[in-house]
């Protein structure tokens, strides 16, 4: 297994394509010219099974070990950008407005592309890898990994077990983070609008003021977890959204409220969606009035395997040392749909530490470049590890 040094001389090349990728950020299912330059660096390592097209804007590029036959394993990384005007000030900050790279899917792409220069040029493993690029991670359902794997990818190419990364702010740069089961919770999201009778505001008793109503049933929902859910368990009810009238003196007929629930947990995503219903709708019908529900399931828990956890921790310690490997990291309630790739073949996610820079999703977040030759050792040491000649 290779230290992070033998992967420093691929650095000022990934970072010319993170900068580029940067630069020309794509949203979901639009990452055509992203598509392109990625398929045309594959090309130029000398890798010829390149397939796109994939999920709309996916690549799956095959390399074949030198060691002889074996499994295929499949690594992953998303290239899809955000509806976000960026305020990094960085000299290689977005061209297209509105739009950047404010999750560090650049920084995803260019580690797998500099792992794929690593691994065509050395070819010191039996066996494929699937080097997988996929598109719209961000979006709601169908989202890009859903898509991929419904298209059959892992059938296609016989990919045995599959590995997912994502840098992660807060965590110190060359180190790495990981635990066994769920790592990232589920993804729900839900609307529900309260229908009452609108009238004048000098006039309430002639309502049925569902924003009254809409209030109550906010409030009940936050029973549903302080209340009715084991503590010990993992269970987050946010309401994000309320659309009411836009005048002072007027009681509409609707309120729209809108909001996500995580969890970790299969059995409470079905107790999520039963019992936000029952509570908006008895809150509602106690005081008159009815709701419209909708409830979205988006994205499953990400959840690890243990073997191909312990896979990614003998790769990342290879690289880095047992001490920056931290195995038992307390799962986030965020949400990844590398989850369905997991659902369809064992493997692991692990988090990669992008240093003290700003949140992912915030205007000014840029992922760090030094993060960029761990990245590309950690998939090096890993297919190393798992595919050893």
């Amino acid at each position: 297994m290779k230290s992070v040094e033998t992967f420093r001389d691929l650095q000022r090349e990934a970072t010319e394509w993170r900068h580029y990728l940067h630069e020309n950020p794509e949203l979901y299912f639009q990452e055509h010219s992203t598509a392109k330059f990625v398929t045309e660096k594959l090309a130029s390592f000398g890798i010829n099974h390149i397939e796109t097209g994939i999920a709309e804007t996916g690549i799956v590029a095959l390399i074949q070990g030198g060691g002889g036959d074996g499994p295929t394993i499949g690594l992953r990384a998303d290239m899809d950008a955000l509806p976000i005007v960026e305020a990094s000030n960085k000299p290689w900050s977005s061209k297209r407005p509105g739009i950047m790279h404010a999750c560090g899917h650049d920084g995803h792409t260019a580690m797998l592309l500099g792992a794929a220069k690593y691994l065509a040029s050395t070819r010191k493993f039996k066996g494929s890898v699937a080097l997988i690029f996929q598109p719209a991670e961000e979006p709601e359902f169908p989202t890009g990994g859903f898509r991929m794997v419904q298209e059959g990818i892992m059938e296609r190419f016989a990919i045995s077990q599959v590995f997912g990364m994502h840098n992660a702010p807060g965590i110190e740069v060359g180190k790495f983070a990981i635990c066994d089961g769920p790592i990232m919770g589920s993804q729900d999201d839900f609307d529900i609008a309260v229908k009452g009778r609108g009238g004048h505001a000098a006039h309430p008793y002639r309502t049925v003021d569902p924003v009254v109503i809409a209030a109550q049933i906010i409030l009940g929902l936050q029973t549903l977890v302080s209340r009715r859910t084991d503590p010990r368990e993992s269970l987050v009810i946010s309401v994000t959204k309320l659309s009411a009238a836009q005048a002072y003196n007027v009681i509409p007929d609707r309120v729209e409220i809108a909001g996500t629930v995580r969890t970790l947990a299969s059995g409470l995503r079905d107790f999520a969606e039963r019992e936000i219903l029952a509570s908006a709708q008895g809150i509602a019908r106690g005081f008159g009035a009815d709701i419209e529900f909708r409830y979205l399931r988006s994205v499953p828990a990400t959840f690890n395997h243990t073997e191909g956890t312990d896979l990614a921790i003998q790769a990342a310690r290879s690289l880095v040392g047992s001490a920056s490997v931290n195995d038992k990291i307390k799962p986030s309630m965020g949400a990844e749909d590398f989850a369905y790739m997991l659902e369809a073949r064992p493997g692991a996610y692990i988090f990669l530490g992008n240093g003290p820079t700003e949140p992912v999703h915030n205007p000014a977040y840029d992922f760090n470049d030094e993060a960029l030759p761990y990245g590309i050792g950690y998939w090096a040491n890993l297919v190393e590890t798992i595919l050893s000649p």
